[in-house]
């Protein structure tokens, strides 16, 4: 069971949960939640078949924290509540593109906190940044295509799917298709409103 840790600054999700930007600040705990979801995220996701090291996980957070203070990427981690600190049960990342006025979001979430809505609302807080301050076009995500509750996620946020990429995701149990879906402002924002 991953270890609660402290947080400095936290988006709020609710009553339930909030986003923690992912950097170094909470290694430990993030890499306790990463080798307890190794197996299951290297069914979906490109990454090492070996279970993650901890300076590997510690040198992953100080990019993605260098680009948090860049600008070129939005990364967090879903946390709940503990009696003392935050317990991370999962990860989303907006990575930009300033180019296109676009951007690509992921996500991903412990295997016991499935199904609570947490990766809907992270997703919907993320979407909102980015179509709001950052005021970006498009953002696009790729997952499995055999990933059915990711595939149903784009579904509910309003995603269109636009496209396939045969056997694209190298996975240990061979090639798998990667399923490409958009997401426009306009379209975002009628949602919303």
């Amino acid at each position: 069971m991953p270890t609660t840790t402290p947080a400095m600054f936290t988006f709020p999700l609710g009553d339930d949960a909030v986003l923690i930007p992912r950097t170094p600040a909470i290694t430990e705990a993030f890499h306790e939640l990463l080798v307890a979801n190794h197996d299951r995220l290297i069914r979906w996701n490109r990454m090492d078949p070996a279970p993650p090291v901890l300076e590997d996980t510690r040198s992953k957070l100080e990019l993605t924290g260098k680009a948090w203070l860049e600008g070129t990427q939005l990364p967090v981690v879903i946390a709940v509540p503990q009696q003392r600190g935050w317990r991370l049960v999962g990860a989303s990342a907006l990575r930009l593109n300033d180019h296109g006025h676009s951007g690509e979001i992921g996500y991903w979430i412990d295997a016991d906190f499935e199904g609570q809505g947490l990766v809907t609302r992270t997703v919907s807080a993320l979407l909102d940044h980015g179509f709001g301050p950052l005021g970006l076009h498009r953002i696009t995500l790729g997952t499995d295509a055999a990933n059915r509750r990711s595939r149903a996620l784009a579904h509910r946020l309003g995603f269109t799917q636009e496209g396939l990429l045969r056997e694209a995701n190298p996975t240990p149990d061979g090639r798998h298709d990667e399923v490409l879906y958009g997401l426009l402002s306009s379209e975002w924002n009628q949602r919303r409103a």
